[in-house]
């Protein structure tokens, strides 16, 4: 199997279909008028743009989910450190880090443009659509699929970067990419929430159940549940209740009872997952993100001699680990404690790896939930570290806290779903809960999940907890937002405006 990249410059948006293909070669194929008759082509299509999720080139093309994404979810939270060493990637991991930023940062222009890839490929998709033979039921479930993928990317962008062009379209020729504003211009961020739900309640209208959908792809509860994400951003708290209230009464879903469970490869897919990265058998034994796995790995320091797993980044931070209740059992699964007692016992891992002692790795503590296990074999013949790992994006656990949050706003039931959370982890139910109580389950139970800083700030209190953390270069009113990548300004002629402070 193969890859095959279609770049446009429109204007400052890099629109790119990644497709993947086993013989053709897509660059010939016209997509704009005609009747497409090939089903093969258009579940081609549609797979391309599923794969464009997995993109981890954070220093060149693009990213979506790969280091950059760790970096400006995770490392810039509470949750995380850099990790690796002082002087390691100093940029731009620890611009990111220590809200340095500039807009010249490596890693916000490939989110950017990552971002703007999957926009394209899914667009070029539905454009595909338009003029495909494909039966009308079939064509509404793939076009739920990617309106869904549409309205989720755009929800990281505007969570990223606040006002963004609003692309939709493949534009005719390169005259009009070149000439309308739509391609050049940043659309204001009430503009980009309309069009996110307007995709999601599309795919709410279009998708079938779990139960009914092939492993892996968006359901009906997904864009149900990412609705009432987005709805939680917003403040609209009976939508949100309306929408977790139905997701839970599908019965589609249930909590895994084992919590550290949920990111080996037992459980890929499980009755908690609503939507996951796929990678590995999900259409090519190979296919990953690259940089996920291996930018998180624990990595060799001190006196080394071992055969390290990663370069040692996005590291649990100790606010993150002194936040847990005693005997909490989601602080073992998440974070990977080194051994720093003397006596050089080392750690040993779920799988029965051993990692040496503090002397011989870099840093005391790294994210357990990024670990993907090699046999013994694999890791003697020091094979690809970076090897695939679904990422979890939305979990059944998070629609029971988005009702609890809601509840607790609309007058509700707050503490069913909440204790349930609390019952998984080996916690005691509580008797009553505040807004906080609400909030540091949602922290502790997502933690190094990618949510904690966006969580903060839709929050608003993210300057105040980042600099009580120690993160004392956070300034309200420009930290919120990343810059607007300069070099997408400069692609724009001067069209795109740049974030305040930057």
């Amino acid at each position: 199997m193969k890859k095959i990249f279609f770049r446009r410059n429109v204007g400052m948006a890099i629109i790119m279909l990644l497709a993947i293909s086993c013989n053709e070669d897509f660059l010939n194929v016209k997509v704009q008028g005609g009747v497409t008759n090939d089903p093969a082509l258009v579940q081609k299509f549609v797979t391309g743009t599923y794969n464009s999720l997995t993109q981890g080139d954070c220093f060149s093309n693009g990213d979506v989910h790969g280091w950059g994404f760790i970096s400006v979810t995770c490392t810039i939270s509470d949750d995380a450190d850099k990790g690796s060493t002082a002087g390691d990637q100093a940029v731009p991991i620890g611009d990111l880090d220590n809200f340095t930023t500039t807009s010249t940062n490596k890693f916000c222009e490939t989110m950017w443009s990552g971002h703007y890839i999957g926009i394209g490929a899914a667009n070029e998709t539905l454009n595909l659509m338009n003029t495909a033979s494909t039966p009308l039921a079939q064509k509404k479930i793939y076009q739920g699929e990617i309106r869904f993928i549409r309205g989720y990317l755009y929800f990281n962008m505007v969570r990223m970067f606040g006002d963004v062009p609003l692309v939709l379209r493949v534009p005719k020729n390169l005259k009009e990419a070149e000439t309308d504003p739509v391609y050049a211009t940043r659309a204001p961020k009430a503009q980009v929430y309309d069009s996110i739900i307007q995709d999601l309640q599309f795919a709410v209208d279009n998708l079938p159940i779990k139960s009914q959908a092939v492993a892996g792809h968006v359901t009906k509860g997904t864009a149900q549940t990412l609705l009432a994400k987005v709805y939680m951003y917003l403040g609209d708290w009976a939508k949100v209740k309306a929408l977790t209230d139905a997701v839970i009464a599908s019965n589609q879903y249930s909590l895994v009872p084992d919590y550290a469970t949920i990111w080996r490869q037992v459980g890929d897919n499980n009755a908690e997952s609503i939507f996951e990265i796929q990678t590995g058998k999900f259409n090519n034994a190979n296919l990953k993100i690259d940089n996920y796995i291996v930018s998180q790995g624990p990595r060799v320091g001190g006196m080394g001699g071992w055969d390290d797993l990663g370069y040692g980044f996005n590291n649990p931070t100790p606010d993150l680990i002194n936040t847990y209740e005693t005997g909490d059992l989601r602080k073992a699964a998440t974070v990977i404690f080194i051994d720093n007692s003397g006596t050089h016992k080392g750690t040993t891992l779920w799988d029965g790896r051993r990692i040496p002692s503090s002397d011989s790795v870099q840093n005391l503590y790294y994210n357990y939930k990024a670990y993907t296990s090699m046999t013994k074999e694999e890791f003697a013949n020091k094979l690809d570290k970076d090897r695939p790992k679904n990422v979890r994006i939305l979990r059944y656990a998070e629609v029971l806290l988005m009702n609890a949050e809601a509840a607790f706003h609309t007058g509700g039931d707050v503490l069913t779903n909440l204790n349930k959370i609390r019952q998984r982890a080996g916690l005691a139910p509580k008797g009553s809960a505040t807004l906080d109580d609400i909030w540091k389950e949602r922290r502790l139970e997502f933690a190094m999940e990618h949510d904690r800083f966006w969580d903060l700030v839709r929050q608003g209190r993210v300057g105040q907890v980042l600099r009580a953390a120690g993160k004392t270069n956070f300034v309200d009113g420009k930290h919120e937002l990343l810059p607007v990548p300069n070099s997408q300004i400069l692609l724009s002629g001067g069209k795109l405006t740049q974030n305040p402070g930057y």
